[in-house]
């Protein structure tokens, strides 16, 4: 079944970069929020410190298995 949810998506803006807050170690990420291609609303993902350590060293994994993978299905080259 496919609910309104189903279909929403965040992505960074464009605009803006990640930030941290040096009291507190909270990371912020702003982000923007669609529905399908339709801009909803602009957000910040507030993480602290140490989930913010978490999500980046399982995006590097992440990014990591990707670019191997895709290495690794490339076609060769046929003489």
């Amino acid at each position: 079944m496919d609910t309104p949810t189903a279909r929403w998506h965040a992505s960074p803006r464009r605009e803006a970069a990640p930030y941290s807050d040096g009291q507190t170690g909270e990371v912020r990420v702003p982000l923007s929020l669609f529905c399908i291609d339709e801009r909803l609303r602009d957000v910040d993902l507030v993480l602290s410190r140490v989930e913010g350590e978490e999500l980046l060293a399982q995006l590097r994994g992440a990014l990591s298995a990707s670019s191997e993978t895709a290495f690794t299905r490339r076609p060769e080259v046929v003489r």
